[in-house]
């Protein structure tokens, strides 16, 4: 099978395009074309698909039945990559780490046991240790076949709660770690502000966590100015929840960001517990996702991540806000948090899209094939995310995954097509899984049957970033991981 990725007069300068964090520099290219054997394009499958790119990495002209020419041939079956919308990177480093029962006899280990164990575990990660994880992790999501990711980012301060030198710094490691890395970004820096309702004071483990609002969009509009000319990255927020919160920082914070940013990405945890519910009924006389509706102009540049305790107003209001619910299936399935009301959040016309949140999977796979069948395990039913009959359902999770994903991440994304940036994975036709599959039921079989990563390459915002599984750089990216976790490890265990 041909695997060419040159053709004559295609080259690589050395001039940046933009600068990312401290000093990462993305290549400039000349414009390139891309013939693709067969792509999923937004109306469908199509064959001898040329892809035109500009040199920022955005996709001008997308024509089908056309001949290869000159262009860089792609062999096999093209995809558009897919947007994960929540991510902690620093998760990654404690994955495993979390399985030991704390709780004692007559006791049980819960989400909020998970919580004082993820809070010691983040008072020990240097700026250095923060860069190094999550451009491991960033390597993996590509791998994988995400090409973008929303990362909600709440560690500003030093382990001791003061601020750095430069306010940003462990923002700056993110944007580094992907540069370095070549995926998508949204960064969302978080606001903190409070141990919990009521104005508790943060305990020890959050103290890294808590800014005030007027620091907060200070922060905001200095990486805002940094990245301004960056198709690769985009800044927006995330009040980390109504728990975290209150009432008057969310609407001053909600204000700023949106003199700042009138489109800007919001996003926000809501309701991923019975517990939160329950104690935001008993403060504020209201379930989470309901005030939030009420008291937020919630429309969609939200994305409200987890959501998944909702009454049925909740999950009808939240689809008429036109916001997207972010589902981490398998974050949600390690924490015991629930499931959500997928079935009826569908039939309400419901955006959504699906991350990887504390990275116990870096799998998009995993995560659409365990929304589906969670909902098959409380319902007993099968094919619920199916469109009628005939319909298929791994076609549904995917082109609605992709849509509310870019949604949710604010970036022209999510599709091969006039305007979006040229994201392609690459999917080896030849796989076990997938030969012989064609149309629709190819993308059942991607989801639905197997294991094992058929992902080949993947193209990101114009560049090659994986190629026969393997990451240009991953080799002095994991040695930095090893140092990172070499020291975490002493620390921790």
């Amino acid at each position: 099978m041909s695997r060419s990725f040159t053709s004559t007069g295609s080259k690589l300068s050395a001039e940046p395009l933009s600068r990312l964090g401290k000093g990462v520099n993305l290549l400039l290219m000349t414009m390139q074309s891309y013939w693709c054997e067969r792509a999923l394009l937004p109306d469908g499958w199509a064959d001898a698909v040329l892809i035109e790119v500009d040199v920022a990495g955005t996709i001008t002209t997308v024509t089908s039945n056309m001949d290869a020419g000159d262009s860089h041939r792609i062999d096999g079956l093209v995809l558009p990559g897919m947007p994960n919308l929540h991510s902690h990177a620093f998760q990654r480093a404690a994955a495993g780490l979390t399985e030991r029962r704390v709780s004692g006899a007559g006791a049980d280990d819960s989400f909020w046991t998970w919580r004082q164990v993820m809070h010691g575990f983040a008072t020990n990660l240097t700026p250095e240790d923060n860069q190094a994880i999550a451009a491991q992790l960033y390597v993996e999501m590509l791998k994988a076949g995400y090409t973008a990711v929303g990362e909600f980012h709440y560690l500003h301060l030093d382990p001791n709660g003061e601020p750095y030198a430069d306010r940003a710094e462990m923002s700056h490691g993110i944007t580094s770690a992907a540069a370095e890395a070549g995926i998508g970004l949204t960064h969302l820096p978080v606001l903190y502000s409070v141990g919990g309702y009521g104005g508790v004071e943060p305990n020890d483990g959050q103290r890294r966590y808590i800014l005030e609002v007027e620091d907060f969009l200070n922060l905001v509009s200095g990486l805002i100015s940094t990245h301004k000319d960056n198709p690769q990255v985009r800044i927006g927020i995330a009040p980390h929840s109504v728990r975290q919160v209150p009432a008057a920082h969310l609407a001053a914070a909600l204000d700023g960001f949106t003199d700042l940013v009138p489109d800007g990405p919001i996003h926000i945890h809501a309701a991923e517990q019975v517990k939160d519910v329950d104690e935001h009924v008993t403060y504020s006389g209201a379930r989470p996702v309901a005030w939030l509706l009420d008291n937020a102009d919630v429309d969609g540049r939200w994305c409200l991540v987890h959501a998944t305790h909702l009454d049925t107003g909740e999950v009808s209001g939240l689809a008429r806000s036109g916001a997207v619910a972010g589902l981490c299936l398998t974050t949600e399935g390690n924490l015991g948090d629930g499931l959500f009301p997928f079935l009826d959040y569908l039939n309400a016309g419901g955006n959504w899209g699906v991350g990887s949140d504390s990275h116990v999977s870096v799998s998009p796979l995993e995560e659409l094939r365990w929304l589906e069948y969670g909902q098959r395990l409380i319902s007993r039913t099968r094919n619920i995310a199916a469109s009628g009959t005939g319909g298929s359902t791994g076609a549904r999770l995917f082109a609605d995954a992709l849509a509310g994903g870019a949604e949710a991440l604010g970036r022209p994304i999510g599709a091969i097509a006039t305007g979006k940036r040229a994201d392609l994975v690459v999917l080896d036709s030849d796989h076990p899984q997938l030969f012989g599959r064609r149309g629709d039921t190819l993308i059942d079989a991607l989801i639905f049957s197997g294991n094992v990563n058929p992902v080949r390459h993947v193209l990101c915002g114009g560049r090659w970033v994986i190629r026969s599984g393997r990451h240009g750089a991953e080799d002095q990216i994991f040695a930095a991981y090893r140092t990172a976790m070499s020291r975490l490890s002493a620390a921790y265990l």
